[in-house]
């Protein structure tokens, strides 16, 4: 059995998603609507949907929910921490070793809580 898709509701569809496009290489496949659900899609098949579910506010996850990048070493997640420093607006805390993994924290936009990790 293989994970399929996730839906995770976001105040702003186009922000949120061209984020992920650019720093998560992540393909725009389409936006239906007037910016009302987009579908992203990697190159594993795994399918990324950004809707609104709620018509007024934004969606509210519970505390700790995230969704997890793992990528192949310690120098990706490295230079991916640094990517999003110079060329965005999150404040992603410092890499470190946690919980058997290299990783790193931040809030994307769509106030969606993203892990970004290489475990050994």
């Amino acid at each position: 059995m293989r994970l399929n898709h996730l839906d995770l509701a976001v105040r702003e569809i186009g922000p949120t998603r061209d984020f992920f496009v650019r720093f998560f290489g992540l393909t725009h496949v389409q936006t239906l609507g007037e910016d009302g659900l987009a579908i992203l899609k990697d190159d594993d098949g795994f399918t990324l949907v950004l809707s609104r579910l709620r018509r007024t506010g934004g969606q509210v996850y519970p505390d700790g929910f995230h969704v997890g990048f793992h990528l192949k070493d310690r120098a990706s997640v490295i230079a991916l921490h640094q990517r999003l420093r110079a060329e965005s607006t999150v404040d992603a805390s410092e890499p470190t070793l946690q919980r058997g993994a290299f990783s790193f924290y931040f809030t994307a936009p769509g106030q969606i809580l993203v892990e970004v990790a290489q475990r050994d």
